[in-house]
């Protein structure tokens, strides 16, 4: 007995929610190191706004009203939306001054954009196929800003030789995520779904390459810290 095209298309749909839920759960380590330091660091608030608007578009794709027969969409997005809200609610906490209002500054702004998008969309699109591509469209430049979004600390990875603020367990799970949606998609072929998707295998490609470029060099920059530490608790002693 074969399963039929849409069956498999289910079951990839399955995989791929799991997929994305490792994704959304992949930073809780950092956030859990970030509150008990009661700092942000270094860390970058981008990756965690990125995917928030990305789910809250996905969210309107896959309504009833835009994109039919896309429940699995809406479940796995409206559970990333809670996930980041919550993130992003603990980098407030812990961050102070520009950082803060820079963060609050863009939530307000997505906010305040997937809604005027909703009302457009709902009232002014009138049928299923010009909604879609609208949303989708957005979907497609806000799906490839979250893949893409880690990338922005490549840029302090190279020039410090050190990935310590560029977390591997991201990397490694939008990997998963990226090419389990793009198989979704290529099944009953859904263009929007599978550009931002097949871009993100790409992205999070580079990331994981860069990861081991600079694994060993991040480890030598640890430890040569912790030496300094412990002489000037020693100095101190003394």
């Amino acid at each position: 007995m074969t399963m039929s095209s849409d069956t498999i298309r289910t079951v990839i749909g399955i995989i791929g929610n799991g997929a994305a839920l490792v994704l959304f759960l992949s930073p809780v380590p950092t956030f859990i190191s970030i509150w008990k330091k009661g700092s942000v660091e270094q860390y970058s608030p981008i990756p965690y706004v990125a995917t928030l608007l990305n789910c809250m578009i996905w969210v309107l794709y896959g309504l009833p009203l835009v994109h039919q027969h896309s429940m699995l969409v809406i479940t796995i997005n409206g559970t990333g939306t809670a996930i980041e809200l919550a993130y992003i609610t603990l980098f407030l906490l812990c961050s102070t001054g520009k950082t803060r209002r820079k963060v609050l500054l863009l939530l307000a702004a997505e906010v305040a954009f997937v809604a005027v998008v909703a009302v457009l969309v709902i009232t002014l699109a009138h049928t299923h196929h010009r909604r879609s591509m609208i949303v989708g469209l957005l979907g497609v430049i806000f799906g490839t800003g979250m893949y893409a979004a880690p990338l922005a600390v490549m840029k302090m990875v190279i020039q410090t030789k050190s990935v310590e603020y560029m977390p591997l367990s991201l990397s490694l799970a939008s990997l998963v995520n990226g090419i389990c949606w793009t198989t979704y998609a290529l099944l009953k072929f859904d263009v929007y779904i599978t550009i931002p998707n097949g871009l993100g295998v790409l992205f999070a490609l580079a990331q994981v390459v860069i990861y081991g470029i600079y694994y060993k060099s991040t480890k030598e920059i640890i430890e040569a810290r912790k030496r300094k530490a412990d002489q000037v608790a020693m100095t101190e002693v003394v």
